[in-house]
């Protein structure tokens, strides 16, 4: 073959633009109402012409730099978010095998073949070896895409690692929320075992007074008894807490994927660690697309697609080409001297004429492939409009629930010192000052809780408005 006819037949994949039998993508309308819900539960709303959450870097929205250390730290070293990481890498991958199977793949070979005719059946009678070397370079089987297999397959793989991509994104923003939820839990539960262990010592100086009366005969066993079920109550709970706050920290590590360094733990009491009283919300058609998951829900829509497009170029014919071109001889010295050169060329078509409904039921997969894909991207999106509509909810409740739950503390303390003041001057039993203490008690306990639901709140919404990944 000469150099312009082989060069000719490496041309044609690029000259034969072929046709692409995929359907159309049109990316599908979101099931969801087009605004956040309203009514009591959702409050005032958010600053809606603002930019969005996603926007929004995760180490502006998060102003503890003890946190932004230690979620630095975890997206360095966690394991979920490493696979991940390695999960684009196999994507890239895969999309450049699929990708390099558009274009020909050419090779060198060089061969040598020998054989050796016996005596009786030499011409002459008598026994001869033959040798042949050849050289050259060559196409093999290489398929011209005439209708779009090869690029669909191509653009499949291209979407499964974009997918891949969004799925690290998405990721990253669980990790970033996770964090800082896993934190603030362990600074409530240090709080709520600091005021178990406060409990703890003011039971035990009224036991220790109501035993003293009792000694004294100044009053029944019943007072001790009652204080003493107090104090036995406060130390069930600092057991209780000390567990948790060692199972708090054990799941921060985890997350880290390294021991955490105490300077990076809460200190002192609960405090909120974001910097913005209200995270923009925007509209549900601008937001929800935006989120990283739904994008990886709609890349594998778009990828079982043109898998659509490969399942229907199995019903037309394919054209394979090989090809070689180079220098052959008797004689390893006359391998490349003038007149040794040969070339082949083997085009090959091969049309399905009977394949017992193999084709049809492929098609019919990839279909039922892409139907799936389209249900998965509209609950992608119902799910995500939800989990927003749900934490709007939350904050719309959370600023009255934590004002009642510091009014009903502050209220519930002052009952506890009349009725302690009143007791220790034997004017009552100390069954009215233990009622009103255990009333103190539980509500500190669920002031710390609120404050905790409310600090959460808005690490929770950040997350599901799709901000965290930048």
């Amino acid at each position: 073959m000469n150099k312009s006819l082989f060069a000719a037949v490496l041309a044609m994949p690029m000259l034969l633009a072929g046709c692409n039998l995929a359907p159309v993508y049109k990316q599908p309308a979101a099931p969801v109402s087009a605004q956040w819900p309203q009514g009591d539960a959702y409050g005032v709303g958010g600053k809606r012409e603002s930019s969005a959450a996603a926007d929004i870097a995760w180490r502006d929205f998060i102003q503890d730099e003890r946190l932004r250390k230690l979620i630095a730290l975890a997206l360095e070293n966690n394991r979920d978010l490493r696979v991940s990481v390695l999960n684009i890498e196999r994507a890239r991958a895969e999309y450049g095998v699929a990708r390099a199977q558009q274009l020909p793949q050419l090779g060198a070979t060089a061969s040598q073949t020998a054989n050796r005719v016996p005596d009786a059946l030499a011409p002459n009678g008598q026994a001869t070896i033959n040798r042949q070397y050849s050289a050259g370079l060559g196409i093999s089987a290489f398929e011209l895409d005439l209708f779009g297999k090869v690029r669909n397959q191509s653009e499949a793989g291209l979407q499964q690692y974009f997918g891949t991509q969004e799925a690290r994104r998405a990721q990253q923003i669980s990790l970033v929320a996770e964090v800082a939820n896993a934190w603030l839990t362990l600074a409530a539960d240090q709080e709520r075992l600091r005021l178990a262990q406060d409990t703890l010592k003011s039971q035990q100086i009224s036991y220790e007074l109501s035993k003293r009366r009792f000694d004294a005969g100044a009053t029944s066993g019943l007072d001790m008894y009652e204080a003493q079920t107090s104090v036995e109550a406060a130390r069930s709970d600092m057991a209780l807490y000390t567990a948790q706050v060692a199972a708090d920290r054990n799941a921060l590590t985890l997350l880290a994927g390294v021991e955490v360094p105490p300077e990076l733990l809460p200190q002192g009491a609960l405090v909120s660690v974001t910097g913005m009283a209200a995270l923009p919300e925007g509209l549900p058609s601008d937001v929800l697309v935006r989120r990283p998951d739904v994008l990886a829900a709609e890349r594998s829509l778009q990828a079982a697609s043109a898998n659509i497009g490969v399942a229907r170029a199995a019903f037309f014919p394919s054209i394979s080409l090989t090809a070689s071109a180079g220098s052959a001889s008797g004689a390893l010295s006359g391998l490349f001297k003038a007149g040794s050169g040969a070339w082949s060329f083997v085009p090959q078509m091969t049309l399905p004429i009977f394949t017992a409904g193999a084709n049809q039921a492929r098609l019919g997969v990839a279909q039922a492939d892409r139907d799936i894909a389209v249900a998965q991207y509209e609950k992608a999106i119902q799910s995500a409009f939800r989990e927003v509509a749900d934490a709007l909810a939350q904050r719309g409740t959370l600023g009255e629930r934590v004002a009642s739950q510091a009014a009903l503390a502050q209220a519930s303390e002052k009952s506890y010192r009349i009725h302690e003041a009143r007791y220790q001057k034997g004017a009552e039993s100390y069954l009215n000052a233990l009622v009103s203490q255990r009333a103190l008690y539980t509500a500190q306990q669920g002031l710390i809780g609120a404050r905790l639901a409310q600090a959460s709140n808005q690490v929770t919404l950040y997350k599901v408005l799709g901000g965290g990944w930048q």
